[in-house]
């Protein structure tokens, strides 16, 4: 899949948009981070799909996970527990299943993969491309594989499984990124760097996105793409993280930051929206999380 810049545009200004059908964000059931779903509505513990979530990303079997997907695709399963099965088996990192992605990639490519009804084969790419990249990953380390991407930037050749896994290299992957975004004039490249930042997990990045959450245009980006810190700031999902979307959010209302009605969605001003789309991907609002995490 070839991220253009119309293509990321749109997923950065769709707010609160279900995700797209390809590597998944989520994190479920972890004491000191809030939960994240790009994949359901508010997932709280308790329901019966919240079980099956936590069922499936720590399972260690990489055949048992391929069953599901494969389920999935003959529509016996739920289409998003197979995209989370794609996303463990690339955390696994076992050997066979890199050349199972790829015979899926091939078949693909040659238009024989059936799925069900309404859903895009392609879609797959991004999670197929992962577990390969995760596997790579594995034998050539992270600065190889962060100077690959690195590379592909500038052209949007990467897609979100390249984004999925950028987001989990040590090598100071977020700081080289971070450092690109503020030196380039280009919007167009400090929007796609700034994608790479929303699915990094390193805390370092807190103070960053809430100054780009305040104040957009200082750093020459556009209002509506700080959608891309808030999401970067529950993605870290740390009390830290979260307190410090919460001031942003303070402060972005004292300075005026999304007071153009034009930027509103869904007949909701900028903030609402943006609220909206934090009790959906984390299950609750940010005082919740700020009070129970650890």
């Amino acid at each position: 899949m070839r991220v253009s810049s119309v293509g990321l545009m749109l997923v950065l200004c769709s707010a609160a948009a279900p995700a797209a059908l390809a590597q998944v964000q989520i994190r479920f059931g972890d004491s000191t981070r809030a939960n994240y779903s790009e994949l359901h509505d508010g997932l709280r513990p308790g329901v019966p799909e919240a079980d099956t979530v936590v069922a499936i990303m720590r399972s260690t079997r990489p055949a048992g996970l391929w069953r599901r997907f494969h389920a999935a695709l003959k529509g016996d399963d739920s289409w998003n527990h197979g995209l989370l099965a794609l996303t463990r088996i690339a955390e696994l990192r076992d050997p066979a299943s890199l050349d199972s992605a790829k015979a899926i990639r091939k078949r693909i490519a040659a238009g024989k993969l059936v799925t069900p009804p309404g859903v895009d084969p392609a879609d797959l790419l991004p999670a197929l491309h992962a577990i390969e990249l995760e596997k790579s990953r594995a034998t050539g380390g992270d600065l190889a594989l962060l100077q690959d991407l690195l590379t592909r930037v500038p052209s949007g050749g990467y897609d979100l499984g390249d984004a999925w896994v950028f987001g989990r290299l040590g090598s100071g992957a977020s700081d080289t990124v971070a450092r690109r975004l503020l030196e380039t004039g280009d919007q167009a490249l400090k929007i796609r760097y700034l994608t790479l930042l929303s699915f990094s997990q390193d805390t370092s990045l807190i103070p960053f996105l809430a100054r780009l959450y305040v104040a957009p245009d200082s750093l020459g980006l556009p209002h509506r793409i700080a959608i891309r810190a808030s999401d970067g700031l529950l993605w870290i999902g740390t009390k830290k993280s979260l307190q410090a979307l919460l001031d942003a959010r303070a402060q972005a209302l004292a300075r005026g930051t999304y007071a153009d009605p034009q930027l509103g969605h869904a007949e909701l001003d900028f903030l609402g929206n943006d609220s909206t789309y934090v009790t959906a991907r984390t299950g609750y609002w940010l005082d919740y999380w700020i009070a129970h995490l650890r």
